[in-house]
């Protein structure tokens, strides 16, 4: 089964370091990219827990959060909190051949 990330993910090297983001969801750094990899499914792990725990709140026009980042952030929570491996939902999975 193939799964591809529904948000767009930027990789780049600055000064010797990996920087790994997800759209919409800042980005990390690392010496390698399995570190800056490792480093993002925990920042986003701590973003779901902090959404699951306290929720949204109100919602104002000034700030209102993408739908497609919350309902990306509500599926990851959901997906570890079963006990299940987020990182499909981030960098995919069985990249097609190229």
């Amino acid at each position: 089964m193939h799964v591809e990330s529904r948000l767009p993910l930027r990789i780049s090297e600055t000064g010797g370091r990996v920087r790994l983001g997800l759209e919409g969801f800042s980005y990390v750094e690392g010496p390698t990219l399995q570190d800056a990899a490792d480093k993002l499914v925990t920042h986003l792990l701590q973003i779901a827990m902090a959404l699951r725990a306290t929720g949204i709140g109100p919602i104002h026009a000034e700030c209102c959060p993408d739908p497609a980042h919350l309902d990306f952030i509500s599926e990851f929570g959901e997906l570890v909190a079963a006990g299940g491996d987020p990182r499909d939902l981030i960098f995919g999975s069985n990249p097609p051949a190229v």
